[in-house]
């Protein structure tokens, strides 16, 4: 028999700042009749873009990361703001970290980044024919590098781990077994 929801029984807000709300339920299971508590990450959703010049260049950035405490190879993106739509905030966060914007843009679909203990979507997005149009625009807690790489050097770059960040290599899934192979 497939499982089946649990039935949440209560739920409450622990703290909160600009990116998340810490969350606490206590939920039912169907299947034991037990009830246990459940810590949930709450945040708006997020947006990935691969962007793609027009000589078939990804463009890239290398950031710190302070979970990990290392500088990470990983494509634009950040927060869809309570203002924007996912694709209006993946053009704003191209721009602000990049400075480069699109002539257009494609969505290659979303995921949810850790169903088990966060509740927001992450979408993706195709930018196409990329080109510099300005200077980046960072916020103070970002320190990032551009740099461009041939398409068809990615493959190799999440093989040998310089491109490590889950969410990333899903976007570049969706983009080579969902866009590439549909012809587009």
């Amino acid at each position: 028999m497939p499982p089946k929801d649990w039935t949440v029984l209560s739920s409450r807000s622990d703290r909160s700042n600009r990116f998340l709300t810490l969350r606490t339920d206590r939920a039912l299971s169907p299947r034991t009749g037990l009830s246990s508590d459940f810590v949930v990450f709450e945040s708006s959703p997020w947006v990935n873009v691969i962007p793609l010049t027009s000589q078939n260049e990804v463009v890239l950035v290398h950031q710190y990361r302070h979970g990990t405490r290392t500088v990470t190879l990983e494509i634009p993106g950040g927060l869809v703001e309570d203002y924007d739509s996912p694709a209006g905030a993946a053009r704003r966060e191209l721009q602000e970290e990049t400075g480069y914007v699109d002539t257009s843009l494609i969505s290659l679909g979303t995921v949810y980044p850790n169903p088990a203990i966060q509740n927001n979507l992450c979408y993706t997005f195709l930018a196409k024919d990329v080109y510099l149009a300005g200077e980046q625009n960072l916020d103070k807690n970002e320190d990032i590098e551009v740099i461009l790489k041939p398409l068809d050097e990615i493959p190799k770059l999440i093989r040998e781990g310089d491109i490590s960040h889950a969410l990333v290599i899903a976007a570049f899934y969706r983009f080579y077994m969902e866009y590439l192979q549909q012809g587009k």
